[in-house]
């Protein structure tokens, strides 16, 4: 049976109309004329040209920039023109968007589902002769063919057509062509193949901006969309002369159309930026009502509901963080591959008749300026950059302050500290955080990092190991009381807790060295030496010391914590008070409130170990009891020696008589050392 597609032919070629409406609308070319590129992920892109009249613009997206675009578009019109719309393609599910047409093409349908679509609609067909009518419905009819012996059943689809002369079948097999009348149908029919066809394209969507009014004039399409963060990479001369700090910015054009003669700009700092789900249509899901229908029903009253219960389903709208295109690759610390002189490696000067690139040659092509809480770099000249290409353009070359220091810290390198600068933003600029590359009197003398320079800012870089310097730290703790006291019954000690590092500096050079030793801040120590710091940081100390040629300085770094210890005098041991009366910082008074109390104690313990005997005794008496007991029974009351177990039977209750009075009177005694020793102790305040 013939599919679709003889049909679907037929209702193109009957629509030539849309295709001329489209085409007198008109169109225009308005190229990128300004590009700004932001550090936080995204760039402003915007085109600016001429149109005459009404116009359409057709710009072109990739499909994950469609958000974007819906949501920072800005359009300016010049001249009393008007933009009237702009036009994209829905990311409405295929299916539910071909269903919304007249004609209904989801799911492949068939010749006879098609025209069972459209019963009612007048069609022209050939078959083979031409006619004209009007679809009154399939039907599907069977027939038998072969030998009554092997007979076989066809099924076959006939159109039932309404003419002039009459109702007439057709098969549908044996119709060559249809063509609709009705231009709305073969304009839906169009418009879902139209459909059909742009789906297919899943990376890219089209844009159609549409311009109204007279005349020639200026129009402006701006708009931000993900974009490459553009990325700086310095350059550092250090030397005799004044140092030189040289900043090349790099962008890449990852769109698809070249960038001629556009105004760059670039600007650090982060903007928030984040994408929102605008392209793909939110549907709420309702309920369906079905209409009751009931006999003779009477009024109805109601009574008020307490509880409600709803259900309803939440659309979640995903919103992503901007993405970063360029993951930075740090390099692990090791020594340069081509170190210089300053950092004490085996590298040759160059020679005075070689000549020295001079960094200061090279003029930068970029004006800077703070906008806002940004800072902006513009391009002096137009720049023009193929599409998917990259480029490398110099934005800084200007003079800065750098002093070379060494910089050791020992979690980095224990024995070794690192040749670096202390470098000062006095450029004026705003530094993005980037590689830099350090040349010592035009040699490459290693690699450095630095973070984000707001000017004015000064900040330690490293770049190589320093060979020719050695440093042994040394770690030194003590402890001692510094105070003693009793307080309601409780022992406070406060001791002074002093950690000293030395920093033993090994100067190997022939010129002395500046060191800057980075020691670890910690909020409950005190720093007592030295007296001053060079920086702090909230994780370290920087110290300076100058080491001469050839030489040895210590560096020695002290710092107090105040520990305060409290001891319950009721709960402690007796052994940990004795040790504190043998203790040279506490005073007299608090030595001899700790000796009345370890008597107190003692006495309370002899006690206590005094009942302990007296009951043990009674425990022991009161076994021997039971034993005697039973051998009475067995040798007999009367008996000689049952006589004797009785009398020493009787012997015994007058033992533990006596004994439950003494342990009667040595708990009471207890008890009574106890209430002394806890009135005097909750009592007791001493300094």
């Amino acid at each position: 049976m013939k599919r679709i597609h003889m049909f679907l032919a037929a209702a193109i070629l009957a629509m030539p109309a849309l295709a001329a409406a489209q085409t007198q609308s008109g169109s225009a070319e308005v190229p990128v004329s300004r590009v700004v590129l932001f550090s936080s992920g995204v760039g402003y892109f915007e085109h600016a040209g001429t149109v005459e009249g009404s116009a359409v613009l057709a710009l072109n997206f990739k499909t994950d920039q469609i958000n974007d675009v819906l949501k920072s578009m800005l359009l300016e019109d010049t001249g009393g023109g008007t933009i009237t719309s702009v036009n994209y393609a829905s990311r409405d599910p295929l299916t539910r968007a071909l269903k919304s047409f007249a004609i209904d093409i989801s799911g492949d349908p068939t010749m006879a589902a098609l025209l069972g679509q459209i019963r009612g609609a007048e069609v022209t067909v050939q078959a083979p002769d031409k006619i004209v009518g009007r679809v009154l419905g399939i039907e599907m009819q069977t027939r038998q063919v072969g030998t009554p012996a092997n007979p076989t059943v066809l099924t076959e689809a006939i159109l039932n057509l309404v003419t002039a002369e009459g109702i007439k079948s057709l098969p549908l097999n044996s119709i060559q062509n249809i063509a609709l009348s009705d231009a709305r149908l073969a304009g839906e029919l169009n418009k879902a193949l139209a459909l059909l066809l742009s789906a297919r394209d899943t990376e890219r969507k089209d844009v159609d901006i549409h311009f109204a009014g007279k005349g020639k004039r200026a129009v402006r399409i701006g708009y931000v969309v993900e974009t490459p963060v553009w990325k700086t990479s310095y350059r550092l001369e250090l030397g005799e002369k004044k140092p030189m700090l040289q900043g090349w910015a790099i962008v890449e054009n990852t769109t698809d159309a070249d960038w001629n003669n556009v105004q760059l700009s670039l600007v650090s700092g982060r903007p928030i930026s984040f994408i929102q789900d605008l392209y793909t249509p939110l549907y709420l899901p309702r309920p369906t009502v079905v209409p009751e229908m009931y006999a003779s029903l009477r009024p109805q009253m109601y009574d008020e509901g307490m509880v409600r219960e709803e259900k309803a389903a939440a659309v979640s709208e995903s919103t992503g963080g901007q993405r970063l295109m360029v993951r930075a690759k740090r390099s692990d610390l090791s020594p340069a591959p081509m170190p210089s002189m300053a950092g004490g490696n085996m590298v040759a000067a160059p020679s005075t008749s070689e000549r020295v690139m001079d960094l200061a040659a090279m003029a930068p092509v970029a004006d800077a300026a703070k906008v806002g809480e940004l800072f902006n770099y513009s391009l002096k000249e137009a720049v023009s950059l193929p599409r998917q290409r990259s480029a490398m353009l110099p934005i800084i070359n200007s003079a800065v302050s750098a002093e070379k220091v060494s910089i050791y810290n020992s979690s980095v390198m224990p024995r070794n500290p690192l040749n670096g600068a202390w470098l000062t933003n006095d450029t004026g600029l705003k530094l993005l955080g980037g590689p830099m590359t350090v040349l010592d009197e035009g040699i490459y003398a290693g690699d450095a990092r630095i973070d984000n320079l707001v000017p004015g800012d000064k900040r330690l870089i490293s770049y190589a190991v320093d060979l020719n310097v050695t440093v042994d730290p040394s770690e030194k703790n003590d402890s001692r009381i510094t105070a003693v006291r009793i307080v309601k019954g409780a022992l406070n000690v406060r001791r002074m807790q002093t950690f000293s590092q030395t920093y033993a500096i090994h100067n190997k050079a022939d010129a002395k060295r500046t060191i800057i030793v980075e020691h670890p801040f910690l909020a409950d120590r005190k720093l007592i030496a030295p007296e001053k710091f060079e920086e702090k940081t909230p994780a370290m100390y920087r110290f300076r010391q100058v080491v001469d040629a050839n030489a040895t300085k210590d560096l020695v770094v002290k710092e107090e914590r105040t520990d305060l210890e409290t001891i319950g005098i009721l709960d402690g041991s007796t052994e940990t008070f004795a040790w504190y009366t043998q203790q040279g910082e506490i005073s007299k008074a608090v030595k001899e409130a700790l000796v009345k109390v370890i008597a107190m104690r003692q006495k309370l313990t002899d006690l206590q170990a005094r009942a302990a005997e007296l009951d043990k005794q009674l425990q022991t008496i009161k076994a021997g009891q039971d034993r005697l007991r039973k051998n009475i029974e067995t040798a007999g009351r009367e008996s000689s020696l049952g006589k004797r177990y009785l009398e020493k039977l009787s012997s015994e209750e007058n033992a533990i008589e006596q004994l439950d009075k003494t342990l009667a009177d040595t708990r009471a005694a207890i008890d009574k050392q106890n209430n002394e020793l806890a009135e005097y102790v909750n009592n007791l305040n001493v300094e």
